[in-house]
């Protein structure tokens, strides 16, 4: 494939990635940014594409793979190194608890909720909080398993509305 061809199928390619550029970044000038070294990858690394290639799927994963670089190279920027206590790494957080007595106030306001909660709600919903899969769920309690998706969902709706003061 000559590289007019290449350029024109990344051209026409690179229109499909707006959406998902957005919903990478929630932004709509980190999305061109992200959109433009997808191209400029791409563009360079042409020699890799195999023609009869999807070019909308291998754009997607250029993409995919540019943003999580990104984000590591972010993520390594906002960590501190404490020289004086042995090089321990400290993550910055981007939100901080001085006071562990809110912590405390909202924890017990959340298992007074989920203890407020049904049995046949609260029982598959801890399950699944708890790891269980929905088929394992389904097989212990004996109910099908669009009863266990069903209960858990009315749960967390609960639980939303119940703990609406906590909402981030």
């Amino acid at each position: 494939m000559n590289t007019v061809e290449f350029n024109n199928l990344v051209y026409i390619a690179s229109k499909s990635l707006k959406y998902p550029a957005l919903k990478f970044t929630h932004n709509q000038a980190d999305a061109n940014d992200l959109i433009q070294d997808t191209i400029l990858k791409a563009l360079k690394n042409k020699t890799k594409f195999k023609k009869g290639t999807n070019i909308k799927a291998w754009l997607y994963i250029i993409m995919k793979n540019t943003f999580i670089s990104n984000y590591h190279k972010i993520d390594k920027r906002n960590s501190l190194v404490d020289p004086i206590d042995d090089d321990y790494t400290l993550n910055v957080p981007s939100t901080i608890t001085y006071n562990d007595g809110t912590a405390n106030v909202a924890m017990e306001e959340i298992n007074k909720a989920i203890n407020s909660l049904d049995k046949v709600f609260r029982e598959p919903f801890m399950m699944h909080f708890s790891g269980f899969k929905y088929e394992e769920i389904a097989q212990k309690l004996k109910i099908p398993m669009g009863t266990v998706k069903n209960r858990i969902h009315v749960a967390r709706k609960t639980l939303m509305s119940a703990l609406k003061d906590y909402k981030i």
